[in-house]
């Protein structure tokens, strides 16, 4: 079977936790040349993994200039030690959903693994959704379980992180494959940043997770402070 490409869900959608705030730090530079003396001015420097990984991203790539560009960057500078699905320790991805129900729920297994961690009954979190529209041509194993099941390992991201940057190397613009959390939902993890584009902050959400079952309760913060529930 030969590889398959498809463009990403427009728009697709980000949860971030809200206790990360965003920092303007891309959004109003002009020149990549006064990108390090801006980040020397908010520390980010002081990260000496964040000074290599931006040295490993070539500045054609810098996201710059442009709202909210910083929260985009990273993305990719700012990498769980472990990596991700489909990116290592060393260069992050642009992770995003079709709907919100599916971000929800990959959040939601996170927060819920962190709840099972320190032994606590439940969890809740507030977090931000960030709407955005992924150009590109992505490789597409979206119905490909059975062909790569390593890659759609539930708990293990040996196979997929090296799937993943085989793609990052090519220089192919990311991956769109099947939700391993939510059936019928569909992720994308963008390899490119230059190709997050019209990136917008929406609404907050509070997102609860139970250490003893699957359920996910998501709640629509409003100004007026009123929580309407919704469910996943």
């Amino acid at each position: 079977m030969s590889d398959r490409f498809a463009e990403a869900p427009h728009p697709s959608y980000r949860l971030i936790p809200s206790q990360f705030p965003p920092i303007g730090l891309f959004d109003t530079v002009a020149r990549a040349a006064d990108l390090e003396a801006v980040m020397d001015l908010v520390g980010w420097t002081n990260d000496r993994l964040v000074a290599d990984r931006i040295r490993r991203l070539p500045e054609s790539e810098w996201v710059y200039g442009t709202p909210n560009a910083s929260i985009v960057m990273a993305a990719f500078l700012h990498v769980a030690p472990g990596g991700m699905r489909f990116n290592g320790p060393d260069l992050g991805a642009w992770y995003a959903a079709d709907n919100l129900k599916t971000a929800a729920a990959e959040v939601g297994h996170h927060l819920r693994r962190e709840a099972v961690a320190r032994g606590v009954a439940t969890m809740a979190r507030t977090y931000r959704c960030y709407a955005a529209n992924l150009i590109g041509d992505y490789l597409d194993i979206r119905g490909e379980q059975a062909r790569r099941p390593d890659v759609y390992d539930g708990a293990s991201y040996s196979a997929s992180q090296i799937l993943g940057e085989q793609v990052r190397a090519s220089g192919g613009a990311g991956i769109v494959y099947d939700s391993v959390r939510l059936r019928g939902g569909v992720n994308v993890a963008a390899h490119r940043p230059k190709n997050i584009r019209e990136v917008v902050q929406a609404d907050h959400f509070e997102i609860t997770v139970f250490a003893a079952d699957r359920r996910i309760d998501v709640r629509k913060l409003s100004t007026r402070r009123r929580r309407p529930k919704t469910g996943v």
